[in-house]
């Protein structure tokens, strides 16, 4: 698949929240020390590599929402 194509049918409630995530996709995978390819195709990249930045980016997501939820509880 060309860059930017998926056959994800995930609807995201925040259309803007799109970039963020793929941003953070790489930022993640950069700091795993895994190369996502240019072109977009993740078929020839190993399963464990994409399941790491799917789960580091699970649990970034996760602190940012406790980070905010505690904030809330403070006020």
């Amino acid at each position: 698949m060309a860059q930017g194509q998926s056959n994800n049918n995930n609807i995201l409630v925040v259309p803007q929240a799109r970039q963020a995530l793929e941003q953070l996709k790489y930022e993640v995978a950069q700091e795993l020390g895994i190369q996502i390819p240019q072109d977009g195709y993740y078929g020839y990249m190993a399963t464990r590599d994409t399941g790491a930045i799917g789960g580091h980016i699970t649990r970034r997501l996760v602190q940012i929402a406790e980070q905010q939820l505690s904030g809330f509880a403070r006020r």
